[in-house]
This record gives C-alpha cells, sequence and structure tokens, in this order.
C-alpha cells in the first residue's frame, strides 16, 4: 500500500470518527459559504461561464442534501438540478448520450446532475439493465464525452460521496419508519441494497476509466451529512475561478404617497392563525 493510500485511508477513518458538528456551528458556516455561492452565480452570469456539477454515490449517500445545501440560496435560473426519471422507449433507441447532451450548460449556467449519464456504469450495470460488454464500451467512450465538454469551455466537476455500509443501513431504515422520507425508499433501492460489494467493483472499474486529468473524480466521505455538505461546497469553490463582480450598492426608493388610494372593505379569505 503506498503512503498516500495509507494517508487517504487514514484520513476517511479520522473524518468518519469526528464528533458531529453542532446545528449552530453548521448554519455560520454554511451562511457563509452561501455567499460565496451567490458571489460565484453573479460571476458566472457576467463571465458567461459554463459549469456543470456531476454527483453520484451509492443509495443513501447525501447526494440530494448536498445539491439542496448548494441550491437553496441561489436562483434556479442560473443554478438548474438536472435529475431524470427512466427513460422512455425513445430515449432507449437513442445514443445512449444524447438525453444527458440536451442538459448540459449554456453561457451563465450551473446544471447540477443528481445522477448523470454515470447509470450506465452503475446502477445500470449491477440491477442487470443493460450487459457488460455494453458497459465496457461506455466507460471507454467517456473519457472522449468529457474531454469534448471542456474543449468546449464547459467547467466540469465530478462528485462522488462515499458512505459506510453500517451509515446506509441506518438511513435507509429511517426511510422505511419515517413517514418525511419514505418516498426516497423505492424498489430499486430495496433491490440494490443487497449488492454493495457489486457496486464497490462497478465503481471501481468506473474510476479507473473515468478518472482523468481534464475531469478527475472528487471522492466526499458522507457518513456525517453536514460536514460533507460543507467540505463539498467549500472544495467545489476552489475549482472554480470565480472573481467578486463588481457592483453598486442598492438603495430603496421612497414609495409613492397613496393619493386617493383607500383599503377596499373586501371579505379577503384570509389563512386561519391556528400557529
Amino acid at each position: 500500500m503506498s503512503k498516500k493510500h495509507e494517508k487517504d485511508t487514514a484520513d476517511e477513518a479520522l473524518s468518519r470518527k469526528k464528533k458531529a458538528l453542532s446545528r449552530k456551528k453548521y448554519d455560520k458556516q454554511l451562511k457563509k459559504l452561501h455567499v460565496e455561492l451567490v458571489a460565484l452565480q453573479e460571476w458566472v452570469k457576467h463571465s458567461g461561464a459554463k459549469v456543470c456539477i456531476v454527483f453520484e454515490g451509492r443509495d443513501g449517500a447525501g447526494k440530494g442534501g448536498v445539491i439542496k445545501a448548494i441550491t437553496e440560496r441561489v436562483s434556479p435560473r442560473v443554478f438548474r438540478v438536472v435529475a431524470l426519471p427512466a427513460p422512455t422507449d425513445r430515449e432507449k433507441s437513442q445514443m445512449y448520450i444524447q438525453r444527458y447532451i440536451a442538459h448540459f450548460p449554456a453561457a451563465g449556467e450551473v446544471v447540477i446532475f443528481d445522477r448523470s449519464w454515470y447509470n450506465r456504469a452503475g446502477v445500470e450495470r449491477v440491477m442487470g439493465f443493460t450487459d457488460e460488454a455494453t458497459s465496457k464500451k461506455f466507460l471507454q467512450q467517456v473519457p472522449f464525452v468529457e474531454q469534448s465538454m471542456v474543449d468546449s469551455g464547459i467547467l466540469l466537476l465530478k462528485y462522488w460521496l462515499e458512505v459506510s455500509p453500517e451509515e446506509q443501513t441506518r438511513r435507509l431504515t429511517a426511510r422505511i419508519t419515517d413517514g418525511r422520507k419514505i418516498w426516497k425508499l423505492s424498489d430499486m433501492d430495496l433491490k440494490s441494497y443487497s449488492r454493495w460489494y457489486d457496486y464497490s467493483r462497478a465503481r471501481d472499474d468506473m474510476f479507473a476509466a473515468t478518472d482523468t486529468p481534464n475531469a478527475p473524480w472528487h471522492v466526499a466521505v458522507s457518513d456525517d451529512k453536514k460536514r460533507a455538505r460543507l467540505n463539498i461546497i467549500s472544495h467545489l469553490l476552489t475549482q472554480i475561478p470565480y472573481e467578486q463582480v463588481p457592483r453598486e450598492e442598492p438603495v430603496l426608493p421612497e414609495r409613492q404617497d397613496p393619493g386617493d388610494y383607500v383599503d377596499p372593505h373586501y371579505p379577503f379569505r384570509y389563512v386561519p392563525s391556528r400557529f
């Protein structure tokens, strides 16, 4: 085992053992990062940059929570989240990457893929929706597609969220018992849960084939959701060469005089104040 790999393994273990962040500290750090994400947004609009962020990982790894943390304080007109459903019969007849290309960012956009074209290397391969030959051919072709993306000016970031088997079990169990989370548990989650090592092999093959200098994979240990969100947002901000866009301080104008306006005696149907 190389020294670097030993260090990476030790860092992962340390990350899993750290005391959980308090909500107060998490919110304080997230607020600072949100300010920077807004600055990034303004730079993207101003510069015409094209940013594509891919999130992959096992079921229950926390992709949705990270994406929500990134997008909750920015404009959905700039930050677009793409989470495609199962392909239609028409889409199945297309070139595989075709339905994803339609969602690639234009100038002034950040597109976040909640799962992506890498479905072919992960769930489709493990669950038998595609054969081994097709999956291997896909892995051979992906670096060329992603190189074309980078050559076209797209800033491509790829994140893999790594969760431990124990934490995945805890989270999926919570989806069964918590009425707020039951919608997150699909039949596919249940079927894929038992195939931990099949997914591990698929992940390893995916990294070996597609972790390239121009489109590398960044792995985040996500057993601690709060730390994972902060770490990922902080990291992605370092990967994009954004700058503060000059902006005049806005000043609220004075409101107009009411003139002859009088509040109406209309029987408004007010929402009951139950809380």
